[in-house]
């Protein structure tokens, strides 16, 4: 026999179950959707940590090395940077301060091998010959001016002389002026230049 009131009430559990279901599945697509866009926002800040992360990493890169990891990079310097080591220098030419380094290059090593292996029994007269090649402050090609008087680390005195555009201290030729360093400044030169003392 057809019951009207189990009908209705059957027909509300349906509609109240269909609308439930309905819903629920609205509620998953918009969980789907906010869980996409967090992803996206997430992927976003990461890519921007890491552009960050590169840009502090390229400005470091650019920034100017010390005098001794300036003269460790140029391979025409090998033999000053064994000549600072074994003089227990490189620590000095990686600090701070102002300095100019006048870097004698391999061929100016070479040329002078014999004086440089007797200064080189002596710990003290080789960092003495080192030092003659450094001045206190940061001086630029500009700065070497004809007759200038450079005093040296090492206490004794260098000669600026220019001529035909070239620069010489102590009587060897600046050939590659102007290297920066976080320390100040390094010119390569082509003569080792020993000192008095």
């Amino acid at each position: 026999m057809f019951n009207l009131k189990s009908f209705v009430f059957g027909a509300a559990i349906v509609f109240a179950g269909s609308v439930t279901l309905s819903s629920c599945g609205d509620g998953g697509k918009a969980a789907a959707e906010k869980a996409a866009a967090d992803s996206t926002r997430i992927a976003d800040s990461i890519a921007r940590v890491e552009a960050e992360a590169k840009a502090v990493a390229d400005s470091i890169a650019a920034l100017p090395k010390s005098i001794a990891e300036v003269a460790g990079a140029n391979a025409d310097l090998s033999s000053l940077v064994g000549a600072l080591g074994a003089a227990e220098l490189v620590e000095t030419f990686k600090g701070q301060g102002a300095y100019t380094v006048f870097a004698p290059n391999n061929a100016a090593f070479e040329a002078a091998k014999a004086a440089v292996e007797k200064v080189s029994k002596d710990k003290a007269k080789l960092a003495s010959v080192l030092k003659f090649h450094v001045v206190d402050g940061s001086l630029k090609a500009a700065d070497l001016t004809d007759g200038k008087e450079l005093t040296t680390l090492n206490g004794e005195k260098l000669k600026v002389s220019v001529k035909d555009g070239k620069v010489m201290v102590g009587g060897a030729t600046v050939v590659t002026p102007d290297v920066a360093a976080s320390n100040g400044t390094v010119h390569v030169v082509d003569k080792v230049m020993m000192p008095k003392k």
